[in-house]
């Protein structure tokens, strides 16, 4: 039976630590220059309505490591473009593919293809959560702490898609998650609700000081994602004072580390002194995408 991944919930607690594991055993394999292919030549087709480095260049690196091919498919150069409902081409690609990955503008585009795809389909990106990014994101906690049970993460700034998963995963990966943000850009109440029925530990400040008091991760990401440019002024004067700078690393644990999902905009959500700091965690979590998606693929086919 075909399986989906549009959020990270619909991973259980057992295959999320299976694919995380995974992912350490391919990343193991790649640096000894081990070859990893999958017996059978896979397809990948790529949707991306949003622009993309990390998710594109990490699918697109992952298949051919695996043995297989990724076409990057853009909707003004399909049919998608000029109007052919998402439901035809969920059909037709299933006729072609092995498996799909869409970056969404809205998360709901990523549902009706799934709904009418026979092959699986892969949120790489949507207004709603990004599972792939936390998928990484676990993985590359996990190296740095050798387990994320136990582990307070504070995540300052702007609660979007990213965010969401993070709070999605907090009890299948076993840590507490702690949100800063301006009102007005807190997690929305439907999250929140999923949150509490799945038993997510969590706290949610106003205050980024208070959000980082003691904790092991420190998570920002950008303030104006893609979509919301042109409230770029607006956004920057809400967030005043939630820059993820030296002072309020001090506010974390002495062992704390950071992390960004990029990209970054030294000088906004974060400095560039931490960001390239040792404590920056930034560029093995960027790294992870890649061997993460890997082993999602593999469970997935």
């Amino acid at each position: 039976m075909k399986r989906d991944v549009l959020s990270i919930r619909d991973l259980s607690r057992t295959e999320l630590h299976k694919v995380v594991d995974q992912a350490i055993h391919l990343k193991a394999l790649r640096n000894a220059g081990t070859d990893h292919a999958l017996p059978r030549k896979n397809t990948l087709g790529m949707i991306f309505e949003k622009a993309s480095t990390r998710t594109r260049i990490s699918f697109e690196v992952g298949m051919f490591e695996l043995g297989g091919h990724a076409l990057f498919l853009n909707p003004n150069d399909m049919q998608l473009g000029r109007g052919e409902e998402v439901r035809d081409t969920a059909r037709v690609l299933s006729r072609y593919l092995s498996l799909i990955m869409i970056r969404s503008y809205r998360h709901e585009t990523a549902v009706e293809l799934a709904k009418y795809a026979d092959i699986p389909v892969i949120n790489g990106l949507s207004d709603r959560e990004h599972p792939c990014q936390i998928l990484a994101d676990i993985m590359t906690m996990k190296e740095e702490f050798k387990t994320t049970e136990g582990l307070r993460v504070a995540y300052i700034g702007d609660s979007n898609n990213v965010c969401n998963s993070l709070l999605l995963a907090a009890p299948m990966a076993g840590y507490e998650l702690a949100v800063a943000s301006p009102d007005g850009f807190q997690p929305k109440e439907e999250i929140l609700h999923e949150a509490d029925r799945a038993g997510v530990r969590y706290e949610v400040y106003t205050s980024p000081e208070e959000a980082a008091s003691g904790a092991d991760v420190i998570y920002t990401d950008t303030w104006v994602s893609m979509g919301s440019e042109g409230e770029h002024d607006k956004r920057l004067r809400a967030f005043a004072g939630f820059t993820v700078d030296k002072a309020l690393m001090q506010k974390a644990a002495d062992h704390a580390k950071v992390m960004h999902c990029l990209p970054a905009h030294r000088g906004e959500e974060i400095s560039g002194a931490v960001m390239d700091g040792p404590s920056s965690l930034i560029w093995n979590q960027a790294e992870n995408r890649l061997h993460a998606q890997k082993a999602l693929i593999m469970m997935l086919l």
